[in-house]
């Protein structure tokens, strides 16, 4: 890889990882162990290869899939003996790092981390597996200051994070309209200001942005402060599927425990097909697994509006992780990356055909 590239990739993810690592570093390793571990459904049935799993994802409903799994204990079923051991994080980055420091074995992580950690390894640290979700993110405005699309030039827009998938969403729509932004700074025709999601209500309310294109709940937390939906982000690909949350799981826990990578997946897949089926008290499931790791469910409003913007499915939707690569390419926070074997969806088709579903496609994108 050219040192250019390499450093750019440093500094992005550097830039983009290091006050939220600070603070997961801080709390607990590079992750906060669940809450409810207490309370945790017991291994029970025969051990596979490995006595226990360790399992990241976030506290939010684009992960509604860990939330449902590990609530229901859908996931530790299909695990037996082996126990789950789950750690929440609040951005890629800092998910990536605990999986490349050996802290936790398989995670649910957006396209652009995933994307950033396999080509920084040089294609050495991680496979995505099997998909979970699809959507969930908007554009959010506010509406006594922008009433169309045109009326965002001008404004201050928040994303989670420089160079995170809704960064480069946004990025990429914007150069669409024909306006330019520096993708460092974000300073230009629109002013992209990275904000945490955590943080994102309060600054709409207090006047500091104009707008966000942030991930579920977010988006509905806004608009209970009186933003509107200007855009919602599914409308701009085909079949208004995106992925926007991946399985991955470290190559070393791959090659050594495929049977607990299965069982995993068999769960993800069987949770899944619970949440379709059961909707509101999926719903209610999710909810009550936030309030055990953030100490407050979501009201009412918000939930019940961000809910049906996210569609669950296994699919990982690959083709379009190589078209959000290219639009990263595109605004200037990436180079062209090589991925070529980011994905292994053998494990994963395995678990479909045995339940009698479609296998899915890697996009040409799969492990020889």
């Amino acid at each position: 890889m050219p040192a250019s590239r390499t450093t750019l990739r440093r500094s992005l993810a550097a830039a983009a990882a290091l006050p939220l690592l600070i603070g997961a570093l801080a709390s607990c390793g590079y992750g906060s162990q669940a809450k409810n571990d207490e309370k945790k459904v017991a291994a029970e049935g025969e051990k596979l290869s490995a006595d226990k799993v360790r399992l990241g994802y976030f506290p939010n409903l684009t992960h509604a899939t860990a939330l449902v799994g590990d609530q229901e204990g859908i996931i530790q079923k299909e695990l037996g003996g082996t126990q789950l051991e789950v750690s929440t994080f609040n951005a890629g980055p800092s998910e990536i790092e605990a999986l490349n420091a050996d802290s936790i074995d398989i995670g649910f992580i957006g396209p652009s981390p995933a994307i950033n950690g396999y080509t920084k390894s040089k294609g050495n640290n991680l496979r995505i597996v099997g998909g979970s979700a699809s959507g969930g993110v908007k554009l959010v405005v506010d509406p006594a200051k922008i009433k169309t699309p045109a009326d965002v030039k001008g404004k201050k827009i928040a994303t989670p994070q420089l160079g995170n998938t809704q960064d480069v969403a946004f990025l990429n729509w914007i150069a669409e309209q024909g306006w330019k932004v520096d993708p460092q700074s974000g300073k230009g025709d629109v002013s992209v200001v990275r904000t945490d999601n955590k943080v994102t209500p309060n600054a709409y309310t207090s006047g500091a942005i104009d707008g966000a294109w942030v991930p579920e709940p977010t988006a509905s937390k806004l608009v209970t402060e009186g933003a509107k939906v200007l855009l919602d982000e599914s409308t701009l690909w085909p079949d208004k599927k995106f992925v926007i949350t991946n399985i991955i799981v470290s190559q070393k826990f791959l090659r050594e425990h495929p049977d607990v990578v299965e069982a995993v997946l068999r769960g993800s897949v069987k949770t899944n097909e619970w949440i379709n089926a059961n909707p509101d008290k999926a719903k209610e499931s999710a909810n009550s697994k936030l309030k055990d790791l953030t100490g407050k469910p979501l009201g009412a409003k918000v939930i019940d509006a961000a809910w049906p913007s996210i569609q669950f499915i296994d699919d990982p939707l690959a083709a379009t992780l190589q078209a959000q690569a290219g639009h990263a390419v595109k605004a200037g926070l990436l180079e062209q990356p090589d991925l070529a074997g980011i994905y292994d969806l053998k494990p994963l088709n395995k678990v479909l055909k045995a339940a009698g579903k479609p296998e899915v496609a890697d996009a040409g994108l799969g492990v020889k």
